[in-house]
């Protein structure tokens, strides 16, 4: 059952429309536009029931706090040192990011490679465990002097450090969807706990259907930016190309359309995920009538921190939990 009639109703009227706008045939567009409905309707999931949920997104009570990559500004990112910090911090959670090595091992990495936060080069399609293992994830930091001797941390290793401090858990998925889900399915099993204290997110809506459909008792989350193709996370385009640029626009057009219209309903999600600059209490209300979480990241300093805890009452992602930082992209 769709969680906002109002939402579907404006989506399928505006593909009705779209469809009648290019095939100038009535009933073509109204076969096509009740097709939609119809594979909707029998291929979206359920989201797990919204008291869970919420209990999840704000485990207090209250707003809660995320350590975006573990708190990539108090520490080196993504690793147990992060964890461990952010825990000293006051953080009610942590964000880590999940990729796959050459040889399957799941860890945690932002990147497709280790250029940017390690000693190391090289794609970790190409990189083994063994390999990546000898890397100094602090090697980059601003703090590396205080952080000498960390390693590149495994997924499980991630987990049973968040679980030792009590923290909830953001898995961000960064790719290859079916070894993660695999991995992650595998996790919840060995640690039940999880399904009280984690959420399963990503960029990518195939992700969070294959987790929904591997396990359905997993709390799930689509994470969005808008322009994400067109643009990177600072503002400059990615094209130098006139003609691509504005082909990733479209693109972005769509996706943001669809994001916000059917894709949540479709893969059972419960939280969205959202870049903060767009972030607004109508915006909250918005996706609250549709029974869904809004959590905005990245919200980096004091004054932005008291708005979404006192004022949007919202749960949010931080780089730091002790100062004002820039964004990490």
């Amino acid at each position: 059952m769709f969680c906002h009639s109002e939402g579907l109703a404006a989506a399928l009227s505006a593909a009705l429309l779209l469809a009648l706008a290019l095939s100038r045939s009535a009933a073509l567009s109204c076969a096509l536009t009740g097709g939609l409905y119809l594979a909707l309707r029998l291929f979206s999931l359920e989201p797990v029931p919204a008291q869970r949920a919420r209990a999840i997104v704000q485990p207090r009570g209250i707003p809660a706090r995320i350590a975006h990559r573990g708190g990539g500004h108090d520490a080196p990112e993504n690793t147990l040192a992060a964890i461990r910090q952010a825990a000293e911090n006051g953080a009610t959670g942590v964000e880590i990011d999940l990729e796959i090595t050459a040889d399957g091992v799941p860890i945690l990495m932002h990147d497709e490679t280790v250029d940017r936060t390690t000693d190391g080069s090289g794609s970790l399609r190409h990189l083994t465990f063994a390999e990546i293992r000898q890397f100094n994830p602090a090697a980059k930091h601003r703090l590396w002097r205080d952080y000498r001797g960390e390693r590149i941390p495994t997924l499980r290793e991630a987990v049973l450090e968040s679980i030792h401090y009590d923290l909830i858990i953001y898995f961000d998925v960064k790719g290859h969807a079916d070894q993660a889900v695999e991995a992650l399915k595998l996790l919840y099993q060995e640690y039940p706990r999880l399904y009280n204290s984690s959420i399963v997110c990503s960029f990518m809506p195939d992700v969070v259907y294959k987790m929904r459909l591997a396990d359905k008792n997993i709390v799930t989350a689509l994470t969005h930016r808008p322009w994400s193709f067109s643009h990177f996370g600072d503002g400059k385009p990615r094209f130098e190309s006139f003609w691509k640029h504005y082909l990733m626009m479209a693109l972005d057009v769509v996706v943001d359309w669809s994001m916000h219209n059917f894709l949540c309903h479709l893969c059972g999600a419960s939280v969205f995920l959202i870049q903060k600059n767009y972030v607004s209490q109508e915006y909250v209300n918005r996706w609250s009538s549709k029974g869904v979480h809004v959590v905005a990241w990245t919200v980096n300093t004091f004054a932005e921190k008291m708005y979404y805890e006192n004022v949007l009452q919202t749960s949010y992602m931080t780089d730091s939990l002790v100062e004002d930082c820039d964004p990490h992209y």
